[in-house]
């Protein structure tokens, strides 16, 4: 099993950063995949960046060139850095952990970017 704790959300201005972290359970070497997804109000949950155990990442169009996922092996931890911050990316953050064919998820932390 793996638990999956996020912080660092909060309310901020447009063109503001943040940094998202999500702190597991267990060592994340073994992970195939870890991402962050998001839903806003109204909307499905949607994939905004995964990465690898190798490091590979993949990123929703609508981030590509504004938010960096990484991942610290030794700290356990995924991060999402958050640059210019748009109102259109207010919602709720979640972590999400693939690991041995099950996925689990975070509690979410809710960003909201003002105008």
């Amino acid at each position: 099993q793996v638990q999956l704790v996020e912080s660092g959300g909060g309310l901020v201005q447009a063109g503001g950063s943040l940094r998202l972290s999500c702190a597991a359970s267990r060592s994340i070497d073994s992970i195939t995949a870890m991402g962050w997804y998001r839903q806003a109000p109204g909307k499905q949950r949607e994939l905004v960046a995964i990465i690898s155990s190798r490091g590979t990442t993949n990123y929703v169009d609508s981030v590509k060139g504004r938010f960096t996922v990484s991942r610290d092996n030794t700290m356990n931890t995924l991060y999402l850095q958050m640059n210019s911050l748009k109102p259109e990316d207010t919602a709720v953050y979640y972590c999400n952990a693939k690991y041995r064919l099950l996925s689990y998820w975070g509690q979410g932390t809710q960003v909201t970017v003002s105008s």
